[in-house]
């Protein structure tokens, strides 16, 4: 795919869109059944043509050769009648913060991973202005072939005004829910902490004078076929004791990486003092099989005082070594010289 693979941040120019959004790293357990919601929660507003989608996204498991239906509620904001075409697209990992990517040309698909591919195409939507007209409940189907590898599928089901032709929708003329596929069998299962660095400031060191705004860096890469929801605790220590904890990544739904693609997390890290040395660690979790990853790091805290004045009492003793020495030398002369004259 040349051009036809061209990703565009879809959600980037909608507002509040983006920020829900950046959350699809955010859903729950591929391995649970689908998940729906009213279209009173989990809801997106797209504030520019009132629009309100939810739930926000949907988990599926679904067999090789099954199906399965994805529930999504649209809701029209406009006081008018509107009538709403359902586009089936692919989305891809935007950037490592967790944002996707939306695959918006009609004729293109993920390079894997395709969704779209397994979605049934939908009819046009009338939404009225009336309580019982204004919402409706949306079906999509997902029919997995036979021949479907095991793994994790992403796609997402965007509405926008049917008057807009059957290109390319603007981007303020959509809003989409995000669907979650996962396709039970030989997954593989590969998640890799690439960077564990204390840093402050946006620089990363093993030494600090100072212990204000610390702060942890975790940069994940999934080399597995299926999403992975990493999750744990993270704690400094100093000697055997424990001075402060953090959850990460336990609020549910959990964020996640998609497949072949990075994630990074930035958190805080509390509880040193001025001085001393101090133990940053995780223990985290992932995975069906309950892997694991645990790992450590030492930092210093050493004020600038504390470095001024241990320089100092370097200076100062290796400024008394010499001065002894050239003492005892200038001292060993005077005997001599002394024991010559006698003799």
């Amino acid at each position: 795919m040349k051009q036809a693979k061209v990703r565009s941040v879809l959600f980037a120019a909608v507002g509040t869109l983006t920020v829900a959004l950046s959350q699809i790293t955010g859903v729950a357990s591929a391995a649970t059944k689908s998940t729906t919601a009213p279209a009173t929660s989990n809801a997106i507003t797209n504030t520019g043509n009132s629009l309100k989608v939810s739930p926000l996204r949907t988990d599926l498991q679904v067999q090789p050769g099954a199906s399965g239906v994805a529930k999504v509620y649209v809701t029209n904001l406009t006081g008018k009648p509107i009538v709403l075409k359902a586009i089936e697209n692919d989305f891809v990992a935007g950037d490592e913060k967790g944002t996707p990517s939306l695959i918006l040309d009609p004729n293109s698909y993920a390079p894997s991973h395709s969704l779209k591919r397994f979605m049934q195409p939908i009819s046009n939507i009338t939404l009225g202005t009336t309580t019982a007209t204004a919402t409706q409940e949306v079906d999509v189907r997902v029919v997995v072939p036979k021949s479907a590898q095991a793994g994790g599928y992403f796609g997402a089901l965007r509405f926008a005004p049917a008057a807009a032709g059957n290109g390319q929708v603007a981007l303020s003329g959509g809003i989409a829910s995000l669907i979650l596929l996962t396709v039970p069998g030989p997954t593989v299962e590969q998640l890799t902490l690439t960077n564990f660095d204390v840093q402050q400031n946006g620089g990363s060191a093993t030494n600090f004078r100072t212990p204000k705004d610390l702060s942890l860096f975790l940069r994940f890469e999934n080399k597995g076929n299926l999403q992975e929801a990493p999750f744990g605790q993270i704690y400094v220590q100093k000697g055997k004791k424990t001075l402060y904890t953090y959850n990460f990544n336990n609020a549910v739904p959990r964020q996640e990486i998609l497949p072949d693609s990075f994630r990074r997390w930035t958190v805080p890290i509390k509880g040193m003092g001025k001085f001393g040395k101090y133990t940053v660690g995780a223990v985290i979790s992932y995975g069906t099989k309950g892997q694991s990853i645990d790992i450590t790091k030492t930092i210093w805290i050493i004020p600038s005082g504390y470095i001024i004045a241990f320089v100092v009492v370097i200076l100062v003793l290796a400024a008394l070594i010499i001065g002894g020495y050239v003492f005892l030398k200038s001292y060993k002369r005077r005997i001599l010289k002394s024991s010559r004259r006698r003799y």
